[in-house]
């Protein structure tokens, strides 16, 4: 009892799954020892290692606080999704606590409420895949507990193309900078509002002030994510969507096949 804490704080990780939950652990510690590992070995053996079905099922799992209960719904699904992130980041970058940094719910035109993902500059470590597939997971869960798709205006499409611009031309430049006709494609087909926090100083050009956009500042989360992410990582994206995405409740993302077409198209 010498020692400042009577515990070591770097677990010793036997399994991918004890990675997972050890490093998500830092975020909510209620996790810890309460069968999460378990429960992912057992959905290894049902669907195959590294099978985006166990990320999935897991993430719905925590988040129906199958496990242990955390302070509200919100901050459940927010766990279950830090959890599937993990596990397909392989539980070694910081992606999944800081690149990941929360859901905020806001309003659709008619008055339901959708899911906002914010990002933050660490998704980068994730890789552009699973940057892109976050956004899967994070739709999963937004069908899983019945919320509305998003409904972007013609304005927050313009806001989404006018910040990726800025970011590529005045912050630094993208790996993948899509066309303008791949941007809007994009932005007006995505279910999910992918937000972040300002990354910077520099404000954005034009298309300020949105009701539903909180700040006029550029985000560099959300564009790397758009763009490193869905946009370059398409096609890696798809492949894998396209064998399972009818089973899993998620057939309204085949926009990402015709988003490869136009790709190829331009």
């Amino acid at each position: 009892g010498y020692d400042p804490v009577d515990k070591v704080e770097i677990p010793l990780a036997r399994s991918l799954a004890e990675k997972v939950v050890g490093l998500i652990s830092t975020l909510y510690p209620q996790i810890m020892g309460k069968g999460i590992t378990e429960r992912i070995l057992e959905l290894e053996e049902d669907y195959g290692k590294l099978d985006p079905a166990v990320c999935l099922k897991i993430a719905e799992e925590v988040a129906k606080e199958k496990f242990c209960k955390f302070e509200n719904q919100l901050e459940a699904i927010e766990a279950g999704v830090r959890i599937a992130f993990a596990y397909t980041t392989l539980g070694v970058v910081s992606s999944p606590i800081e690149g990941f940094t929360g859901i905020k719910i806001f309003k659709t035109k008619s008055g339901k409420e959708y899911f906002s993902p914010y990002y933050a500059g660490p998704i980068r470590s994730a890789g552009g895949t699973g940057a892109a597939f976050s956004l899967v997971i994070v739709d999963y869960l937004r069908e899983m507990f019945g919320y509305e798709k998003y409904d972007p205006s013609p304005e927050e499409v313009k806001r989404t193309v006018i910040e990726l611009i800025g970011y590529h031309e005045r912050i630094t430049n993208l790996q993948y900078f899509p066309t303008e006709e791949e941007m809007v494609f994009l932005a007006e087909n995505i279910p999910i509002q992918v937000n972040g926090d300002p990354s910077t100083k520099v404000e954005v050009s034009n298309f300020k002030n949105l009701e539903r956009i909180e700040t006029n500042f550029i985000r560099g989360g959300m564009c790397l994510t758009i763009a490193e992410g869905l946009a370059q990582k398409a096609p890696k994206l798809w492949k894998r969507l396209e064998k399972w995405s009818k089973e899993m409740g998620l057939e309204h993302w085949s926009f990402m096949g015709e988003f490869i077409a136009l790709q190829k198209k331009i």
